[in-house]
């Protein structure tokens, strides 16, 4: 069992540089729990007191506007951590987390976090490269909602999610993403027919592929693009 659980942090990007070893020693520090598809995680303005790493699974991170309107702000997905903000500064949770799908996430407590970062430099350093990508994607999103082109909105945010969950196959790149058009639209700030009109032109013309559905293949003239427009 000790392996199992050392073999599924390995994955973890934040635990990465630790050899088998070192993950030996901390093992115990961690706790692990199952969520439900939908499952609420944490709640916006919670007081976090963990750092959740995502074992298996997916999850995204979103706020809700006054109107009720959704917008999503990151889909972590295996191997990403989350948390960790509210854990570092004692403010409560900016957003809300909820999982996309069944998943298994492995949680540590701040004190356990803190000691384990003052134990171990490398995961300092990982930590500080991993919140610095955030950071950039950040803006990038701030990007996206800017454009008020909505093929540019929604090419934006491919080619980022493409750079966190892309894998590259012989005629293009794939997401692994399993994402509903209004998944899209809420994270792009449009609405969801907006979306269905867009990605069905590209399809159209050979741009993209939805493949089984939900999984988008971004093909070579995509990929070319410099930009488009509605």
């Amino acid at each position: 069992m000790s392996e199992d659980k050392t073999k599924l942090l390995r994955q973890i990007e934040i635990f990465s540089p630790l050899t088998d070893e070192e993950l030996e020693q901390v093992i115990h520090m961690f706790t692990i729990r199952s969520f439900k598809k939908n499952e609420i995680i944490l709640y916006e303005e919670d007081t976090n007191e963990y750092m959740y790493a995502i074992l298996t699974g997916r999850v995204k991170v979103f706020k809700t506007t006054p109107d009720g309107k959704e917008i999503i702000l990151a889909v972590h997905g295996t191997g990403e951590f989350f948390g960790e903000i509210s854990l570092i500064d004692g403010n409560t949770e900016p957003a809300t987390v909820m999982a996309m799908e069944d998943s298994v996430i492995s949680l540590i407590s701040r004190k356990n976090f803190y000691t384990l970062m003052l134990k171990n430099e490398k995961i300092v350093q990982n930590l500080l490269l991993i919140m610095c990508q955030r950071f950039r994607d950040a803006w990038k999103k701030i990007q996206v909602l800017n454009f008020n082109n909505a093929s540019q909105r929604i090419k934006i945010l491919f080619m980022t999610l493409s750079e966190q969950h892309g894998r590259r196959v012989e005629d293009g790149i794939m997401l692994d993403l399993k994402l509903t058009h209004q998944e899209i639209a809420d994270m792009a700030g449009l609405s969801r027919e907006t979306v269905t009109r867009v990605l069905d032109r590209w399809r159209e013309e050979g741009l993209i592929k939805i493949i089984r559905r939900k999984h988008i293949k971004l093909l070579p003239e995509f990929l070319k693009m410099d930009s488009l427009f509605t």
